[in-house]
């Protein structure tokens, strides 16, 4: 991994957690004010990093936080299956917003505006940010790297197939990634353990990000309650 030439905003992210804040728009803390107080809470607790969704969000979180934020715009187009900063514009507005960091899908799946090529460059040419770019596997990873992408991620491992996701993160994926390229790996996608992060820094992933097992209190909560109906039907019993 070569880091000599990384914008120093990407820099502060080696060897950290990211925490991504981000709600749907069904959730009670769907809304800016939740996701500033997520974000400053997840500042307090020692991430180095923000993964935040959307303009309003992005300007709530730069209010209350100076950790480097990773910017999306999530566009649902019915014809395309790209959805996260899908276009120049998309890109664009979260810059504006206060993203020091642009995060997109840089799978070659049908988009709307401009090919994947076109704007990667474009995002680092003309809005003059680091691009980080969003895969599903080894050979998109690479060619992302390969387009100029400063940072890729899995992302979207487990997330394109049409079916279910894997239980767990892809850490293989990301040590295969890190081996291949120069460009620094960023791991993402159902970590739910310190011990899951530890392994997949271990094996060169160059930072870490975490969404639902710490911001989506929903999704924790379900998982607890699951093992409670676990014991339930064994036959255990409270104190």
């Amino acid at each position: 991994m070569n880091t000599n030439r990384l914008p120093q905003v990407c820099r502060a992210l080696e060897g950290g957690l990211i925490v991504s804040c981000q709600a749907r728009p069904e959730s009670p803390l769907h809304g800016p004010t939740f996701m500033a107080a997520m974000a400053r809470a997840a500042e307090i607790g020692g991430a180095v990093g923000l993964r935040v969704n959307g303009p309003n969000d992005i300007r709530a979180v730069r209010r209350v936080s100076r950790l480097p934020i990773i910017g999306i715009l999530k566009e649902y187009h019915k014809d395309f299956p790209v959805y996260i900063t899908p276009t120049f514009r998309a890109a664009a507005a979260v810059v504006e917003a206060g993203a020091h960091i642009v995060a997109l899908d840089a799978t070659p799946r049908p988009r709307p505006g401009e090919t994947i090529d076109v704007l990667i460059r474009r995002v680092r040419e003309e809005l003059r940010v680091p691009v980080m770019a969003d895969i599903v596997t080894l050979e998109e990873g690479v060619r992302a790297a390969e387009m100029g992408a400063d940072l890729v991620a899995t992302t979207l491992s487990g997330h394109a197939g049409g079916g279910p996701p894997p239980e767990g993160p892809d850490i293989d994926l990301a040590a295969r990634l890190a081996a291949a390229v120069a460009t620094p790996v960023i791991a993402e996608g159902r970590f739910w353990t310190p011990e899951q992060v530890a392994e997949v820094l271990r094996r060169g992933a160059f930072a870490v990000v975490i969404g639902t097992a710490i911001t989506n209190p929903i999704e924790i909560t379900r998982r607890f309650a699951a093992a409670t109906r676990i014991r339930t039907r064994a036959g255990g019993g409270g104190a």
